[in-house]
């Protein structure tokens, strides 16, 4: 299942709730060198809250073989030094089903559904005020940019964050509240069978 949501809207702790396995999309960022990393429309940087600055089809890629075979190997991407800094296997291990959450995970959604591979795309959604100040204390903790730079990108989603659920809602993911998500989530776990 897909779990989407702004940056700071409590995906990877509810993920890590869920008790299933956990495939991070934000690991397949582009690194920092890549020419076709798109930039801030004030050119101070690059967007990386952007979808084109994320390998979707590496990500569906990744998805689709660990629905196949129950395992895949994923990038380890360090947004500090935004480059990858190696990789490491997911196994499903018999889980009949696993998380993929991701600020883009809306964006495969579509895919994902006509691969045959799809059991839900949540959009997990809150107050954005609670986002912002959980997305910048996670942020100055893990030290990921700088303090100027984070102060910004999160003032910019703030104002952002409406349109930012609203455009996963349309590209098939549906908004919900942490608790309502974790209900819908358990619901899946119940019904799906065990992975061979």
């Amino acid at each position: 299942m897909l779990l989407t949501g702004p940056s700071g809207s409590g995906k990877s702790r509810l993920s890590a709730r869920t008790g299933l396995p956990v495939l991070r999309l934000d690991d397949f960022y582009k690194e920092h060198d890549d020419p076709t990393l798109p930039r801030l429309p004030d050119g101070a940087g690059t967007d990386w809250d952007s979808p084109l600055s994320w390998d979707a089809e590496a990500a569906v890629a990744a998805v689709v073989e660990l629905c196949a075979s129950g395992r895949t190997t994923a990038p380890v991407y360090d947004i500090a030094t935004s480059a990858r800094t190696g990789e490491e296997e997911l196994r499903l291990d018999g889980a009949p089903l696993f998380v993929a959450e991701g600020i883009f995970a809306a964006d495969i959604v579509a895919r994902c559904r006509e691969l045959g591979v799809l059991a839900e795309a949540i959009c997990l959604r809150g107050r954005p005020s609670t986002t912002f100040r959980r997305r910048l204390l996670r942020d100055l903790r893990e030290g990921r940019k700088s303090v100027p730079v984070l102060l910004r990108r999160g003032w910019r989603l703030l104002r952002a964050e409406g349109a930012i659920v609203e455009r996963h809602r349309a590209l098939g993911a549906l908004p919900c509240a942490r608790d309502e998500a974790m209900a819908r989530i358990a619901r899946l776990r119940e019904t799906a069978r065990p992975h061979a």
